[in-house]
């Protein structure tokens, strides 16, 4: 960033990122060997990606299966191994909330408990957004505090809410309570210094009281707590890349990334299509746009390759209307992969078309990860896409006499 920061220029160009959540796949063996994206019908990404330079990308390191939030800090130009900001952080800020000083923040899922308290299903059945938010006041009535730390919880989107725990003395150095697999125990709460271990005593106790609280749902009885976390200290993006940035998701954790990176993130989004709306609308105010498409993601890690498909396609659809802008700089990739094989996120590369009037044209057959990786790109890291943005915008000086 220090070279970046001495190259930087004002411009007027406008850039659109657009992230397809989990858009990489690997070949299936039961649909022809064939990724997700090579077996959609993809005819406008597949006549953009002909026009532009597309390669691949790598989240973080090969091998290493990112988080959602690391992978779009390095598709921001924030190096995710030097810049990490926890999950509950993320969740809290996509909801609307700010924490303060000493709060600890973690992402809830309500999840179905087998009577022996073994995870049955850890999203609960993807229950509505409704029944969650009458299962989160459910709780915030009969668990307004634990041992003198108060308890502050907010529904998010399906079966996901916030939970803030806000004392003296809290800690964040806590494992998920999530075992991200079906059949297992919870994972005990135990703190890795002396502040997290009295967090992980409340913790306990909270979850102890909600399982008894939820002892009657049906489908809801238990929660699971994901990425503790305090309130981290990152440079702003507008001040970083000198632009005004708009971020455009319809999903909490999404929004809470690019506000606590600056950008200004509208609250009230909940489609895709509130997003192309808000894109068009506010076209002329700014000059950088993100645009998040969670369904590709929803469907990898549901393992329904059908489904990843025809997300895809939705998309390769709604191409034009970004198109129609014209933008200067048009980047389409994904924040991970997502194989339908894995039903998880997962470490492959994945696929990434950047064009502009000068970012060349490597001619390939199509969008997919197959023809990406003939691409002049090659295979980049997430964290080394920012410059090449920055560089097909004209906002990069010259390095050197």
């Amino acid at each position: 960033m220090n070279l970046i920061r001495g190259l930087l220029k004002e411009e007027r160009t406008k850039i659109v990122l657009w992230v397809l959540d989990g858009l990489g796949g690997v070949p299936h063996p039961e649909h022809g060997n064939r990724t997700e994206l090579e077996a959609a019908h993809t005819p406008n990404f597949d006549r953009l990606a002909a026009e532009s330079a597309v390669g691949l990308s790598i989240p973080v390191r090969p091998g290493i299966t990112p988080g959602s939030g690391p992978a779009h800090l390095a598709l921001f130009g924030y190096d995710p191994e030097r810049v990490q900001i926890g999950r509950g952080v993320l969740e809290a800020y996509g909801i609307g909330l700010t924490l303060e000083n000493g709060d600890v923040a973690a992402r809830g899922n309500f999840a179905t408990l087998d009577p022996e308290g073994r995870v049955a299903d850890r999203r609960a059945g993807r229950i509505s957004s409704e029944e969650c938010v009458r299962l989160v006041q459910k709780l915030q009535e009969a668990i307004p505090s634990v041992e003198g730390v108060q308890v502050i919880l907010k529904p998010g989107k399906e079966h996901r809410f916030v939970v803030i725990f806000r004392g003296e003395g809290l800690g964040d150095k806590l494992p998920d309570t999530d075992p991200q697999k079906e059949g297992l125990f919870p994972v005990e709460p135990r703190g890795g210094d002396f502040p997290s271990r009295f967090t992980a005593r409340v913790v306990k106790a909270f979850l102890q009281r909600a399982r008894e609280v939820l002892r009657d749902e049906p489908r809801a009885n238990g929660i699971l707590l994901r990425g503790f976390s305090s309130i981290p200290n990152v440079q702003p993006f507008p001040g970083r890349y000198r632009l005004h940035p708009l971020a455009l998701a319809s999903y909490p954790m999404y929004r809470g990334i690019t506000r606590i990176l600056g950008m200004d993130t509208p609250m009230d989004l909940q489609t895709f299509d509130d997003e192309l709306r808000l894109l068009k609308q506010e076209y002329e105010r700014y000059d950088f746009f993100y645009i998040h498409f969670k369904d590709p993601d929803k469907a990898g890690e549901d393992g329904d390759f059908e489904k990843k498909v025809e997300r895809l396609e939705e998309a390769d659809r709604r191409l034009p209307e970004i198109l129609d802008l014209e933008p200067d700089v048009l980047v389409i990739t994904g924040d991970h992969a997502t194989p339908t094989l894995l039903k998880s996120h997962s470490w492959h590369p994945v696929p990434l078309l950047i064009h502009s009037r000068v970012s060349g044209r490597d001619r390939v057959s199509g969008f997919n990860e197959a023809e990406c990786r003939r691409g002049s790109l090659g295979i980049l890291r997430a964290v080394e896409i920012m410059p090449l943005i920055l560089a097909n915008a004209k906002r990069l000086k010259k390095f050197g006499a």
